[in-house]
């Protein structure tokens, strides 16, 4: 007769065990969060900061739903991100392929890094005049202004990414007979993808920042616009609206370009942000 009792479970092992610690790791990282908003909420309530400057959270979530119901907050994220992802397609179309250029070839390199010393060492806001006088008050200079401070984190880490590539990992490709092209394709590239997307994720956190800034300048829509207008009108939970949007959207991005990442480095492990 044949046994068909389910098999015991290994001595030690817990089916739970697996999900608990999962849900403990999301409560760990929620704790920061929660005596933030916790904070934010009580603190007006109780008298010690003006809620008049600060308005408590649920205030301003209540306003915040009432502007996604009225499609303003839409409006004015659609602006904001078409903006925002113009300039950083832009910023990765212009820096990857001359950061691969740059990394691979030293001559190339010694002959660009004065030029690209002086530019990076500009700060981007110090120019936007500059791209307002050139490209005008419309999208051009917002997009411009935006693929410019995108562009040096990404070719930065990607000429580093390139040049930083393991030694032992080039001799040995180089002593099973791969030609220069295929040593770039199977080597260079795969082990410098690690620290291009470094350098892809540090400009799409630039993007939403100086976009922001730059659309406090003759912008008619955009997030920058609406906590600029809203300041001036003193609407302040409106104002607390469009910061908590741009937070949200700027975790979003990071999310992404990390799926993006793992992605192209399934080879490695990729840490949880």
């Amino acid at each position: 007769m044949l046994d068909t009792a389910e098999p015991a479970r290994p001595p030690g092992r817990r089916w739970w065990v697996a999900p608990l610690r999962v849900t403990a790791a999301v409560l760990r990282r929620s704790v920061a969060i929660v005596v933030l908003l916790s904070a934010w909420e009580l603190l007006p309530r109780w008298g010690v900061v003006d809620r008049v400057f600060l308005p408590p959270f649920s205030e301003v979530i209540k306003e915040w739903w009432a502007m996604v119901g009225s499609g303003e907050i839409w409006a004015h994220t659609e602006a904001s991100l078409k903006r925002a992802s113009a300039g950083f397609t832009l910023a990765i179309a212009i820096a990857l392929p001359l950061g691969l250029l740059i990394g691979w070839f030293r001559g190339l390199a010694e002959f660009l890094n004065p030029l690209l010393e002086l530019f990076r060492n500009t700060a981007a806001l110090a120019l936007l005049p500059v791209f307002v006088l050139i490209l005008g008050l419309g999208e051009a200079s917002k997009i411009g202004i935006v693929t410019y401070s995108c562009v040096w984190p990404i070719l930065l880490n990607t000429v580093s990414g390139v040049r930083n590539v393991d030694p032992l990992l080039i001799k040995s490709a180089r002593s099973m007979g791969l030609s220069s092209p295929r040593l770039f394709q199977k080597v260079i590239l795969p082990a410098a993808v690690p620290t291009v997307f470094t350098g892809i994720r540090l400009a799409g956190a630039y993007a939403i920042l100086v976009l922001i800034a730059a659309e406090l300048v003759g912008a008619k829509a955009g997030l920058g616009y609406l906590i600029n207008y809203a300041q001036s009108n003193f609407a302040i939970p409106e104002m607390y609206a469009g910061i908590i949007t741009i937070s949200v959207i700027g975790i979003g991005i990071n999310q992404l370009l990390l799926a993006v990442e793992r992605h192209f480095s399934r080879w490695r492990v990729i840490p949880e942000a």
